[in-house]
């Protein structure tokens, strides 16, 4: 299963980049992680976040930034709030929920001997 995310926010910071130094073109992305399966979709707790400089065309990792970005970077963390976790049933989950309690609603009357009494 590969990791999927959607951005829950994107923003352009003033500061230098690390590897050009220009003031423009840093641009700092929250993402949060979903899971898409046949049986559900569900967004998951986990988020993950990058540093792009589109002057350089370079990814800025946490190694190289300046005391500056780190500042920038914990305000706009603490202001990404994430989206609640959540699950959803596909169709295919739903159809198996009622197959499986139409299974075990017969197998408890089958048990019970109500089929007994309805034989002629």
């Amino acid at each position: 299963m590969e990791d999927k995310f959607f951005t829950l926010r994107e923003v352009d910071l003033n500061n230098n980049c690390p590897e050009c130094y220009s003031k423009e073109g840093l641009q700092l992305t929250f993402k949060q992680r979903f899971i898409e399966t046949p049986l559900y979709k569900a967004i998951s707790k986990d988020t993950a976040h990058s540093l792009f400089c589109r002057v350089c065309d370079t990814a800025i990792f946490p190694a190289r930034w300046t005391d500056d970005i780190e500042r920038v970077f914990e305000y706009q963390q603490k202001a990404s709030v994430p989206k609640p976790t959540s699950l959803k049933l596909k169709t295919l989950s739903w159809f198996l929920v009622i197959i499986l309690a139409i299974i075990l609603i017969l197998a408890t009357l089958f048990f019970l001997g109500i089929f007994e009494d309805l034989t002629l």
